[in-house]
């Protein structure tokens, strides 16, 4: 069983929507896919947003995100709970950043962002 998801940048997700077959997912490389369905939250995109262009699948937790926007693991967590909440599927990223790697804290650091998000999400499925 193999399921195709093609990662694309928010201006244009309507587009690949309608240029894929409905076999593909189109997922949205938005990674500010807030935590929270309403509020006023100037730039981020809600999940509602997202499943309104028939977008079914959100990539959250991109490395950037964290290092230059301070994203913790705990904020990534929430927001792929979220996400998850509202009938969205997820790509979640973890990763070590190049400095951590050459550390030898590659396997430390992805356990502590992957037990980050097990705490927060008990159920995949939707």
């Amino acid at each position: 069983d193999t399921e195709v998801v093609v990662g694309c940048p928010a201006p244009y997700l309507t587009l690949a929507r309608s240029q894929l077959p409905d076999s593909v997912g189109v997922a949205a490389q938005v990674s500010n896919c807030y935590k929270v369905p309403k509020g006023a939250f100037t730039g981020e995109i809600s999940p509602a947003m997202l499943k309104d262009l028939n977008i079914g699948w959100v990539i959250i937790g991109h490395s950037e995100r964290r290092a230059i926007f301070g994203e913790s693991d705990e904020l990534i967590a929430e927001k792929v709970a979220h996400a998850l909440a509202e009938g969205l599927k997820v790509i979640a990223c973890i990763g070590e950043t190049l400095q951590e790697r050459e550390a030898g804290q590659t396997e430390a650091v992805c356990f502590r962002q992957t037990k980050a998000i097990a705490d927060k999400v008990k159920d995949w499925s939707n």
